[in-house]
């Protein structure tokens, strides 16, 4: 039911990776714009098509869409929930309804930036205002920069500056704004099925996040057995907890995990600032380095078969979970470039299908700089041992044994590459590639 809604002007409010209703920049200013809001989400089918029919992050976002709905329902409105093309869903709403204003939450991988900037004309053209608004992050692109005016590539200073300038803006105090649900689109719609949307709900759940990890987040980021991961990884991605809410609980909690977050905007600001590292090195000359990129190898990788226990461990854990500790991903990555020289962008895509958290720019700043690739990264004669890292991070070998039950028995497989001659081929090849 659509209460006369070709004539009754209203404001409409686009839901993308900003799925919750309090401490929402671009939803509080749609609120109080003195229109009725109606909340739109887009199931964009440019980006479900590279997805398989039960991808995870596709039930937790229609599970977070569910609960919206729920809540809005209380007062009288509803989510209208549209699977399509976003610019073909556009011009349909368009003629739908009145609309005078779209407020959004700004974006800033590329093809969400480009997907904005089409969008932003087709309404242009009939007189809509598309209002975008900072909500992801605590400082933009270009509002943390050098004194020259260019963008950091070292994260240390990057930090530093970022802490500076958030202690003298105090940009990251959270709204205080509450939602005004009186302020919602009175309508009624139908709620769309995973079915509806083309897809199935995956056996792989996003679990809820743990607040209280943060306080000593510096004392077991390292031991994956501990299990003492926030969880908040994929909520940050999809936005169902704000990064105002978090770097307010960080900043006088836990150093360690306020730098985890500054490192977030740090890859971000890469990115945007340099958009050719989505598929080429940040450092060019690293784009002459030979990968073996050997396919029955990778497939090994993929399945956890390399006859390193950590390594394994990590990739099954990811595999069964779409989670990975962040000491392992470290670990499962330099495996992979280092010890097996396989392109890094091959690992970064299989990261993408199978992360709950994957975010574009963390998942290709971290991806080069465990290859040595790009800005900031670990020098390229750095080659992790998965052996003695086991030895440091997980002694017991309880992690290990919880994914890779036949370990320590015959049914184990051997090493797929003995260390020492893995690390001497790494070492000579990007040496080969780089010329020294």
């Amino acid at each position: 039911m659509i209460p006369d809604s070709s004539t009754e002007k209203i404001n409409i409010f686009w839901f993308r990776r900003d799925l919750r209703l309090e401490d929402n920049t671009a939803l509080n200013s749609a609120l109080s714009s003195g229109l009725p809001v109606l909340p739109v989400f887009i199931f964009d089918t440019n980006i479900l098509e590279e997805l398989s029919s039960d991808d995870a992050r596709v039930s937790f976002i229609h599970e977070s869409l569910f609960s919206l709905n729920e809540a809005l329902a209380k007062n009288g409105s509803n989510l209208l929930v549209k699977k399509g093309e976003p610019c073909k869903i556009w011009q349909e709403l368009i003629q739908t309804f009145s609309i005078n204003s779209v407020f959004i939450n700004k974006d800033y991988e590329p093809y969400a930036h480009q997907r904005d900037d089409k969008v932003e004309k087709i309404m242009a053209e009939k007189g809509i205002r598309l209002l975008r608004c900072k909500d992801q992050v605590i400082f933009e692109e270009n509002e943390v920069k050098k004194g020259d005016g260019t963008p950091y590539t070292v994260f240390t200073p990057y930090r530093n500056k970022w802490i500076q300038q958030f202690e003298k803006d105090k940009n990251g105090s959270a709204s205080d704004l509450k939602t005004d649900m009186n302020g919602f689109f009175k309508c009624s719609f139908n709620f769309p099925s995973f079915h509806d949307v083309g897809f199935s709900k995956s056996s792989i759940r996003v679990k809820p996040y743990d607040l209280t990890a943060i306080k000593e987040y510096d004392k077991y980021r390292d031991f994956p057995a501990d299990d003492k991961t926030s969880y908040l990884s994929p909520h940050l991605r999809f936005g169902t907890i704000s990064i105002r809410q978090l770097v307010n609980i960080a900043r006088p909690e836990n150093f360690t995990f306020l730098s985890e977050l500054v490192w977030r905007e740090f890859f971000m600001q890469i990115l945007f600032n340099y958009p050719n590292v989505v598929t080429e090195s940040f450092k060019k000359k690293y784009d002459r380095i030979q990968w073996r990129n050997d396919e029955m190898e990778f497939r090994k990788w993929c399945a956890g078969e390399t006859g390193y226990p950590m390594v394994d461990a990590g990739m099954r854990q990811l595999n069964e979970t779409g989670y990975m500790h962040n000491r392992v991903r470290m670990v499962t990555a330099s495996f992979l470039v280092k010890h097996l020289l396989i392109d890094w962008r091959w690992g970064e895509a299989y990261f993408a299908q199978k992360l709950l958290d994957y975010e574009l720019s963390s998942n290709n700043g971290n991806w080069q700089w465990a290859a040595g690739t790009g800005c900031d990264a670990a020098p390229y004669f750095r080659v992790f041992n998965p052996e003695t890292q086991m030895q440091k991070f997980d002694p017991e070998a309880v992690y290990v044994k919880r994914w890779v039950p036949e370990y320590d028995s015959f049914g184990y497989c051997s090493p797929i590459v003995e260390h020492s001659f893995a690390r001497n081929r790494a070492i000579s090849t990007y040496k080969s590639g780089l010329n020294f």
